[in-house]
């Protein structure tokens, strides 16, 4: 009798955790989008099956039937696809959105619609974009991006990192629907050269171009991205990273460019720029951590051709976002910053020319009280 409640314990728990890698899969009666760049719609979910219909990512299929291959634990779904002849095909369920996550993502990225791109970024290896900050689980899985998927900074966070497990550095966890990861892959990976032990860590938030992802908006966690810092300002580095920029000239040559292509614009054409610096003292390990400690103002000199340091601020305590207005004929930036009593106030640095034509930056009368 002991051992008959222990199996049926078992087939509880592994049902529960069954439904809990699912809840981001696309179920019979959705529509779900292609999140893969290609996949087949296949005859059945056979190994031998014939290949019916080549799907691209953002195609929308409608799902009439799911299946679950005993042998691998792999999720199958029938579809119809929306062409011509309505064809109807198997095809895996990892390679498929549901459309009501999709506008999860949606409501996501309209809140954050009027937020200006921070940085920009790219991945050095696939990851999952994340509905939250969060690894504990799989649950929050929107889709895996691509090793290179480039994107828009908007913003970033920093969490507990989980405690249930040894967590790995990386975001690479199966994706919903995939076979679980078998106990020797487990134990290769832990057995690998682990770095100091930190009670946080750093996700971004991150908009996408339809490229990259049909979701436009999710979260990726901090160790897969690299900052792609525009080439014209990355020499300028003095011992503290670059963590946000945005240029101080007319935006209209960047304005809804998309990541990939924006760099490039900038490049092209010199200018002046803001630039949000942060010490590597902390590391960034507390959750309470500053997103910056000290701005940077770079001029650009037409005649000469050259950069200069227009400003550089004492250190303070500084929060995202940054905002530049170029709007007027005044230009200025924006930034959240902590006094010294605790509070966090908006602080407003006007930019302007002096009689020589370089730039001026004016902090706020009570900027002193920012200064450490």
């Amino acid at each position: 009798m002991r051992i008959v409640s222990g199996l049926k314990l078992f087939v509880i728990i592994g049902l529960a955790i069954s439904v809990a890698a699912c809840s981001q899969l696309a179920r019979k009666s959705e529509t779900g989008v292609v999140v893969a760049k290609r996949a087949q719609l296949r005859s059945s979910t056979a190994v031998v099956a014939a290949d019916l219909l080549e799907v691209s990512r953002g195609d929308v299929l409608e799902v009439l039937d799911t299946s679950t291959v005993q042998e691998t634990g792999e999720r199958w779904l029938l579809v119809r696809a929306k062409n011509d002849e309505s064809t109807e095909g198997w095809i895996e369920a990892v390679n498929l959105l549901p459309q009501t996550i999709l506008d999860q993502t949606k409501q996501l990225a309209e809140k954050d619609k009027d937020i200006v791109a921070q940085a920009t970024g790219q991945l050095r290896a696939s990851a999952n974009l994340r509905m939250s900050p969060d690894r504990s689980s799989n649950d929050n899985i929107i889709l895996k991006l691509d090793s290179g998927a480039s994107f828009e900074i908007v913003g970033w966070q920093r969490t507990p990192k989980p405690k249930a497990s040894k967590a790995t550095e990386s975001d690479d966890a199966p994706k919903p629907g995939a076979p679980q990861q078998s106990q020797s892959s487990r134990k290769n990976q832990t057995d690998a050269p682990a770095e100091p032990d930190e009670a946080n860590e750093l996700w971004y938030r991150v908009r996408l171009p339809l490229v990259s992802s049909p979701a436009p908006e999710g979260w990726v966690f901090g160790k897969q991205v690299e900052l792609t810092v525009p080439s014209e300002i990355i020499f300028y580095r003095t011992g503290r990273d670059f963590v946000a920029w945005q240029r101080l000239d007319d935006d209209s040559l960047t304005r809804n460019i998309s990541s990939s292509n924006k760099s490039s614009v900038q490049d092209a054409k010199p200018g002046n720029w803001v630039i949000l610096e942060k010490s590597s003292s902390s590391d960034g390990k507390k959750a309470d951590e500053p997103d910056f400690d000290r701005i940077y103002v770079l001029g650009y000199d037409k005649p000469s051709q050259e950069h200069y340091t227009a400003f550089r601020s004492n250190d303070l305590k500084g929060y995202l976002p940054l905002r530049v207005d170029t709007s007027g004929p005044t230009r200025s930036f924006t930034i959240r910053v902590q006094d010294q009593s605790g509070q966090m106030v908006d602080a407003k640095y006007a930019v302007t020319r002096d009689d020589r034509g370089n730039l001026k930056v004016t902090a706020p009368a009570d900027q002193s009280k920012h200064r450490k």
